[in-house]
């Protein structure tokens, strides 16, 4: 049953990719085959237990996908203390856009009311 489940994650993945390839997008295909997913579980009404169980599994063992990640960091280790002083302003630009955008958006959002309709 799980490689039913299984498969039916990598065949979303791989539509993601061939719609984001064919189609030119900047989007990530296992982005897109996500929503493709998303979009067939709501059509179907929920998420069988097989597929929750096979997610769970693979998001038990999460950690081990970072392990490439972490090879390639070290691999290229001096070409990052080269360009750290462009990696850290990257790094704490986006992290205060990133307050900066989520307080605007709260504070818009609060304006608006509980029941959802603007003033």
């Amino acid at each position: 049953m799980v490689l039913k489940y299984l498969t039916v994650l990598l065949v979303c993945q791989l539509l993601g990719e061939v719609i984001s390839r064919a189609a030119g997008l900047p989007v990530p295909g296992p982005v897109i085959g996500m929503a493709l997913l998303f979009v067939g579980l709501m059509l179907r009404g929920g998420v069988p237990d097989g597929l929750r169980t096979t997610a769970g599994g693979l998001l038990d063992h999460l950690g081990l996908l970072f392990v490439p990640a972490g090879v390639g960091v070290m691999l290229h280790l001096p070409r990052l203390a080269d360009e750290y002083p462009a990696i850290v302003t990257a790094l704490i630009g986006s992290t205060l856009l990133a307050i900066v955008v989520t307080g605007v958006i709260i504070k818009l959002m609060s304006r608006s009311g509980q029941d959802g309709t603007t003033p």
